[in-house]
């Protein structure tokens, strides 16, 4: 299983930092280059513990639908989701938030398993984990601007 750990630093406060996190409209925005929408579950809003999300996104060319759950939700210090239906073997996120300093530190740790093997093994470590850590970044971008913009 690959996995992706990143920390941003986000000068604001930890509702507002944990809210955009999971606010549907903003992951929307952020992501707009994959062309992500969600189209059914929660598809606006700010998603809650125990609700679906599909999505229909653009990635490598080829547009894919990803259903996701949140699994697990304490408010404002983290929650998890995963994929109940995708392209992915298994994949699992957690969002982690915590106050440091006047700041909100905000911790990505996004497991996942592609199909295929040996296969989907070596095209994690060629390819598809920088691709995802950058994806994870630019939308961690967008939350971080959303959030110091509103402070």
């Amino acid at each position: 299983m690959a996995k992706i750990y990143l920390q941003t630093a986000i000068k604001a406060d930890i509702h507002t930092v944990f809210d955009l996190a999971r606010d549907i409209d903003l992951h929307q925005q952020s992501t707009s280059k994959t062309k992500e929408k969600a189209i059914a579950g929660r598809t606006s809003g700010l998603i809650e513990n125990n609700e679906t999300v599909t999505w229909r996104a653009k990635h490598l060319g080829i547009y894919q639908t990803h259903t996701s759950k949140i699994m697990d939700m304490e408010k404002p210090y983290r929650f998890t989701d995963i994929m109940l239906e995708g392209t992915f073997k298994s994949l699992r996120h957690q969002h982690i938030f915590e106050e440091k300093d006047g700041n909100t530190i905000m911790t990505d740790i996004f497991e996942f398993e592609s199909p295929y093997g040996v296969l989907g093994r070596f095209f994690n470590s060629v390819f598809l984990t920088a691709y995802l850590r950058n994806f994870l970044l630019e939308r961690n971008a967008a939350i971080k601007e959303a959030a110091e913009r509103n402070q």
